[in-house]
């Protein structure tokens, strides 16, 4: 009896004292876990609204929300005890950033996936050129983006690699413009063959009547005259129609006597003075 007597007035100045400490700390934590709960909830709920995004990327934004309100708790309890939380936030801060120059590839690719969803220059389904990489875009990952490419190869490109290069949207706009060019001999009518062309970008139905399908003297070449077929399309159908027309207007044109010349190249021979032939300074 005497015995517990002098161990419960030994405990009782330090429960006095460090008891409202401990009880501020054990709310404090299970307040800062129910918050730090409720936001990742929140942040899932947020992020799911917002239009083409990754589905990847909504609970790992989350969590580090989460663990990033945990880490704000557990700092607060410590100094409410007396702790020199100081050095902890720079313990933390160094930890940080070794882990970052250890990660700083996977970082920028993480980086750059958000910036892709956030500015969006893209999105599931259309095709894009960015760099030496080209393809359907399949999906937007947290580290790459994944295109299939025409011949139905696979290709994963990190995010860092796309974001870093210029970007060519073949999918974005309604329409495109089909160009398709033919070449006719020097001594074929211009005028003639042009309309031709016209005719055959009119009776395609999948050539818009706006902007005028049009066609243009493109060059002046070593054996032909380039004639330039311009119409436009809509982009999901604008490959289909070029391939169509180069078929077309090959047809076309011969069937209307006109010629697609060869390459050629004309070789004089001078006489020398001696009277025989022979190939200057081969006399």
């Amino acid at each position: 009896m005497e015995f517990n007597t002098e161990v419960i007035e030994k405990a009782l100045p330090i429960v006095t004292e460090y008891g409202l400490d401990i009880l501020g700390a054990v709310v404090t934590l299970i307040v800062g876990w129910i918050i730090a709960g409720w936001a990742r909830n929140a942040t899932v709920r947020w992020l799911s609204r917002i239009p083409n995004m990754d589905a990847t990327l909504v609970p790992f934004l989350a969590t580090i929300f989460r663990v990033a309100i945990l880490t704000i708790v557990v700092v607060a309890v410590l100094n409410q005890f007396g702790v020199e939380t100081t050095s902890i936030i720079a313990l933390l801060g160094a930890a940080g950033l070794a882990v970052g120059l250890a990660l700083q590839g996977t970082l920028s690719n993480i980086a750059s996936g958000v910036m892709l969803l956030m500015l969006r220059p893209f999105k599931i389904g259309e095709y894009v050129e960015a760099g030496s990489a080209s393809g359907t875009v399949v999906q937007i990952g947290l580290f790459s983006t994944e295109l299939r490419k025409p011949d139905g190869v696979y290709l994963a490109v990190p995010n860092s690699t796309i974001a870093n290069e210029a970007i060519v949207n073949y999918s974005r706009n309604p329409t495109r413009r089909v160009s398709t060019i033919v070449s006719i001999s020097y001594d074929d009518d211009i005028e003639g063959a042009s309309q031709v062309l016209l005719d055959v970008m009119n009776a395609n139905e999948g050539v818009l009547a706006d902007p005028e399908p049009i066609v243009l003297v493109g060059a002046m070449g070593a054996s032909s005259v380039d004639l330039t077929m311009r119409c436009w399309a809509v982009s999901d159908d604008s490959w289909g129609i070029g391939f169509e027309l180069t078929k077309q207007s090959k047809l076309a044109i011969e069937a209307a006597g006109y010629s697609i010349p060869f390459p050629q190249q004309d070789v004089h021979i001078i006489p020398s003075s001696s009277g025989g032939d022979s190939i200057p300074g081969h006399g």
